[in-house]
This record gives structure tokens, C-alpha cells and sequence, in this order.
């Protein structure tokens, strides 16, 4: 595999690093703190071209490719993990299959303000009862006239309280499993689109998320995506590249966590020398770079599959499965690096290690990823 980058991607690379140091880092332990959207930065993301780093120019986008994608994301992540997953939900699981799936009238209503930013969307696969299972669809889509009544429940959906569309799911022929589900685009300010309180989480609490009613809400025909019983095809394939996205943000959160833990053991001494000193650190410290550097290799890969249009199911979940546990095994060791200080709100390495928790279970849990790559194997 060539990883090299081109100048583009670095280009697109440094520019969100230095993005990420003026507007999210400062910003970031705030954010969390209030449970506050950051709805300016992530205009400016908009602005910058990150909101659809690689839908083509002519619908809106920066025309870039997935390994740019997965560079921005980690540059973004790395400043604010709750930032960074409302740039991936838009660029990952709102545009890409609308990109693919959708019709050129489609596209030019629902994909391109939201590549350029000037319109936020989310996805609506997840149920109460539906979250690792999806094939457990019970939200249904009745036809009606030229249209659809829908009716049920989508919850943890991000972006879901600020959103202005969404792309869903919804059973049309119950009887046929998930041959009978179905996507739609839908606009947030349909009647019968409720959305209900923002989540209390642990983590990315900037990142806003909520539970979704549909009430009797009517569709029309043209806002399905594909034909009737696509939408698992649909659900599943956008899936493999939105965990590209949560491998890229995975490895941002660790990044942080290990540069801050690395910084401090350059100052904070214990038996008159820094703690940078004692082999115990550098050894952790070792590990922690070793693991970053796997994880990112493994989400390029990943990235760089997509790019050449074959198929990367695997790769994805690999990239997914390592790079979130490896996120959550750095940051717990930073929080050991900085001992008491680690349990403090006063820094920020509390929060990446609550940030980083969270990858191991959105986008398909540990357990998913380990079944998806399995079944690979055996093939």
C-alpha cells in the first residue's frame, strides 16, 4: 500500500490542524462542560469544505477522496470529539448515500446545501429495539396515494435535535425481513417529525443527539432513496464508511490524550526527576505511540480501499475494531500518567477518555465488528 500523501491531503491535513488549535481546542472543555452545540465551528467547517469532504464539486462538495476524509476527521477529532462526530455523521452517513443512492433531483435538494454546508443532516437507522440488530426495523412506511405514512421510533440519533433532514429507515413489507426495509430523505420539519429532549451521555456531550417520533408523518414518493426493499443494502454499505469516519475520530481522541500525557511527563516530577524518566512511563508512552501509528495505518487502508471502489467491509471493521479500543486503551493510560490530576476536570485528558468510550459501541460495537470480520474470514 502507497501512504503517501498527496499535496492535497496534507494541504487539507494541516489546515485542519491548525483549525482544530485556534477554534476547538480552546473551546472544547466548555463545549462539554455547558452541553453546548458548537454551531459557529461547525459552520466554519462548512465554510472550510468539511462538511462534504469527498461529494464532488458539482453537487457541493470539496471533491476530495476518503483518505482526505480520514485525515480531516482525525485533525477535527483531535480538538473536539464531539465536533469531529458531527462532521462524520454528515459527510459519512447524510451525504455518502445520497451521493450513491440518490436521484440527481435528490441530490440537488438534499445533498448539495449539506455538502456545502449550509445545511445539517443525520441518520435514522437505530430503534429502541433495533441497535445492533438492525434487521429489528418496526418503524413502517405505509403506502398511501403517491406517497408513504410513516410511523415509529428512531432514538440516539446525533444531530438529530439540530438537524434539517434525514436520511432513514422504515419497514415497507414487514413480512419480508430485511428485504422489506426501505430509506427515505426526509425534512426535519415534516409534520409528525418529533424530536424529543437532547440525551444526557457520558461522552462527546457537545455533540447533540435525541430520541425521534413519527406520527402519521406523510412522504412523498420521490424521497425514497433506491426502490423499495433497498434500504438494508442502502444502511449497510453507508455503515462501512462511516466507520471509517469513527476510526479516523477514534484516533484523533487518542492522539490527544497521548500528546497531552507525553507533555506532562516532560514536567511533572516524582523522586526529584521527571516522570518522563522512569521507564514504567516510558514504556506506557511507547505503547501508546505503537498503537496510534497501527490504528492509522489501518483506517488509511481502509480509506484508501474505498477510494479504489472495491469492496472494504472488512478493512472498515478492522479499522473500526482497533482503532476505537486502541483509543480507549490510550486515553485510560493518560489518565494514569497524569495521576490525580487525570481524575480532574481541570484538564482535558478526563474528558478524551469519556470521549473515547463511546467508539466502541456507535457505527457497531466491538461485537459487530468482530462478527462482520469473521464472517469475511470464512467466505
Amino acid at each position: 500500500m502507497d501512504i503517501d500523501l498527496t499535496e492535497e491531503q496534507r494541504l487539507l491535513r494541516d489546515t485542519c490542524r491548525d483549525f482544530a488549535a485556534r477554534e476547538l481546542v480552546p473551546n472544547a472543555k466548555r463545549w462539554d462542560r455547558e452541553h453546548r452545540y458548537p454551531r459557529e465551528a461547525v459552520e466554519k467547517l462548512g465554510q472550510l469544505g468539511l462538511l462534504g469532504v469527498y461529494v464532488p464539486a458539482e453537487w457541493g462538495g470539496a471533491g476530495m477522496d476518503a483518505v482526505a476524509y480520514a485525515l480531516a476527521m482525525e485533525e477535527i477529532s483531535r480538538g473536539c470529539a464531539s465536533t469531529g462526530v458531527t462532521m462524520s455523521v454528515n459527510n459519512s452517513l447524510y451525504c455518502d448515500p445520497l451521493l450513491r443512492y440518490g436521484t440527481d433531483a435528490q441530490k440537488e435538494r438534499w445533498l448539495k446545501p449539506f455538502a456545502r454546508g449550509e445545511k445539517l443532516g443525520c441518520f435514522g437507522l437505530t430503534e429502541p429495539q433495533a441497535g445492533s440488530d438492525a434487521a429489528e426495523q418496526k418503524t413502517t412506511a405505509v403506502r398511501h396515494g403517491d406517497g408513504y405514512v410513516i410511523d415509529g421510533t428512531k432514538n440516539w440519533i446525533t444531530n438529530g435535535p439540530v438537524a434539517d433532514a434525514m436520511v432513514m429507515f422504515a419497514m415497507t413489507d414487514i413480512a419480508k425481513g430485511t428485504k422489506g426495509i426501505t430509506a427515505f430523505v426526509v425534512d426535519t420539519e415534516t409534520p409528525g417529525f418529533l424530536r424529543q429532549k437532547a440525551d444526557e451521555k457520558l461522552g462527546i456531550c457537545a455533540s447533540p443527539s435525541c430520541t425521534i417520533f413519527f406520527e402519521n408523518m406523510e412522504v412523498p414518493a420521490s424521497q425514497r432513496l433506491g426502490q423499495e426493499g433497498d434500504g438494508f443494502k442502502i444502511a449497510m454499505s453507508t455503515l462501512d464508511g462511516g466507520r471509517v469516519g469513527i476510526a479516523a475520530q477514534a484516533i484523533g481522541i487518542a492522539r490527544a490524550a497521548f500528546e497531552e500525557a507525553r507533555d506532562y511527563a516532560k514536567v511533572r516530577k516524582t523522586f526529584d526527576v521527571p516522570i518522563a524518566q522512569h521507564q514504567a512511563i516510558q514504556f506506557m508512552l511507547a505503547d501508546m505511540a505503537t498503537e496510534l501509528d497501527a490504528a492509522r495505518l489501518l483506517t488509511l487502508r481502509a480509506a484508501a480501499l474505498k477510494d479504489d471502489n472495491v469492496r472494504f467491509s472488512k478493512e472498515a471493521s478492522m479499522a473500526k475494531l482497533y482503532a476505537s479500543e486502541m483509543s480507549h486503551r490510550v486515553s485510560h493510560k493518560a489518565v494514569q500518567i497524569h495521576g490525580g490530576m487525570g481524575y480532574s476536570k481541570e484538564l482535558d485528558v478526563e474528558r478524551h477518555y469519556r470521549d473515547a468510550r463511546i467508539t466502541e459501541i456507535y457505527e457497531g460495537t466491538s461485537e459487530i465488528q468482530r462478527m462482520v470480520i469473521s464472517s469475511a474470514l470464512f467466505k
